[in-house]
């Protein structure tokens, strides 16, 4: 399997859908369970807005990696629940292989610092 490149231009870009890829890997969740999840599970270092959040899963289903399932909640209340395909599993793979690459190379040259 090709290693994909982390695009520094793209790094927040990139980093946004894997941490989405990531949330959604086991299990199937809407928007705000994927912004809550993220957030308690960095203590607050990663933080989506609706502005941020929607427009990506929106690419992210176009692109078919992940599907966008509406359910009634309640007599009035619709939540969209989006999970992986098959295709963004292998993908969220392929990412994380990609960020661990590049995390490797930035620590194998800041870690000059420590030395």
């Amino acid at each position: 399997m090709d290693i994909p490149i982390i695009e520094i231009p793209y790094l927040t870009k990139n980093c946004n859908e894997i941490l989405i890829l990531a949330v959604l890997f086991k299990e199937k969740k809407h928007g705000y369970q994927i912004a809550l999840e993220i957030e308690e599970k960095s203590d607050g270092l990663f933080k989506f807005n609706h502005g941020t959040l929607y427009p990506i899963l929106h690419k992210l289903e176009k692109e078919g990696l992940i599907k966008g399932t509406w359910k009634q909640e309640g007599p009035k209340r619709q939540r969209k629940y989006y999970n992986l395909t098959a295709k963004g599993k292998k993908y969220a793979t392929a990412q994380l292989a990609g960020w661990e690459k590049f995390f490797k190379e930035f620590f194998d040259i800041v870690g000059e610092i420590k030395k």
